[in-house]
């Protein structure tokens, strides 16, 4: 793949072969087999070079733009240049221009759509989420995300919400165990499930979902380290603090909004999982504007 100005910026752990799976992946899915764009094609000479600006058409957290610059690359073949104005993370305002590209007008106008797709994606993920991470400031909670991604988009989600201010959580079934109430059934109970777990998997970290304090107490007995705390009243989240918070961390986790927030951060648990975060994120609306020509 020919990089872009932005691809030795990709940072914060975004991975670059992911972000070229996605490219690939999403403008294959739009321009089809031969890959053309029909209009563009028609309209434009193939000489023709002009500027365009990604403008922010409300306000939000910007996240994804060394990803946009990736599609600039691919169409125009390594020529567009991508020039960032803002920084990954920043507060933008309506009409903040984010970025310049400067490149053929057919390549602008080629990647226009897929590179707003993803761009705005990745910022309305960071953007709900810094409102998450503002609420819990100054408190001991952090925000945690959840496997509850787009499929196909984990890598640039995830990447997203700690660009604005979150954590993740894990990024699969792979990097944490994590026992949940079928698996308590399917295995006999909490202790059995957690010993099967660490005998199979030594190294791997192990999470239990409990939904009472006496599940609290049991999983703590058997080793647990780290207990999602599943749908508890603050009242009872309060109490599995108070009797095991000094043994384990512990995440509240289960229907959690921005109103409840507080609510629970007080209970002194240390993070809320928030689904929401990746599966329910409306989009930065973010614009692509041509420059007028002279």
């Amino acid at each position: 793949m020919t990089g872009g100005s932005g691809a030795a910026e990709l940072s914060g752990g975004l991975d670059l072969s992911e972000v070229e799976r996605v490219v690939y992946t999403s403008l294959a899915e739009d321009l089809g087999d031969p890959p053309r764009d029909v209009t563009s094609e028609a309209t434009i000479p193939a000489g023709q070079v002009d500027t365009a600006e990604l403008v922010a058409r409300a306000d939000g957290v910007v996240a994804g733009l060394p990803v946009a610059d990736q599609v600039f690359a691919v169409t125009s073949g390594g020529t567009a240049e991508f020039d960032q104005r803002v920084a990954e993370g920043d507060r933008v305002r309506r009409g903040d221009v984010l970025a310049t590209i400067t490149g053929p007008t057919r390549s602008l106008l080629t990647a226009e759509r897929t590179a707003l797709n993803l761009i705005s994606r990745m910022s309305g993920v960071a953007s709900h989420t810094r409102r998450w991470a503002d609420l819990l400031e100054g408190t001991r909670a952090t925000v945690l995300d959840t496997r509850k991604t787009t499929p196909g988009l984990r890598a640039l989600e995830k990447y997203a919400v700690r660009v604005g201010g979150g954590t993740n959580k894990r990024m699969g079934l792979y990097d944490v165990a994590m026992i949940k109430d079928n698996h308590k059934l399917a295995a006999g109970g909490i202790t059995a499930a957690y010993k099967l777990v660490r005998e199979k998997f030594p190294e791997v970290p192990v999470q239990v979902e409990v939904t009472t304090l006496a599940e609290a107490r049991e999983a703590v007995g058997a080793g647990a380290t780290f207990l999602l705390c599943d749908n508890m009243s603050p009242e009872l989240l309060a109490d599995v603090v108070r009797e095991v918070g000094d043994r384990a961390e512990l995440e509240a986790t289960g229907n959690l909004t921005l109103s409840t927030a507080s609510a629970y951060a007080a209970t002194g648990v240390n993070y809320l999982s928030v689904g929401g975060l990746t599966h329910s994120s409306p989009i930065l609306d973010i614009a692509m504007d041509l420059r007028p020509r002279a």
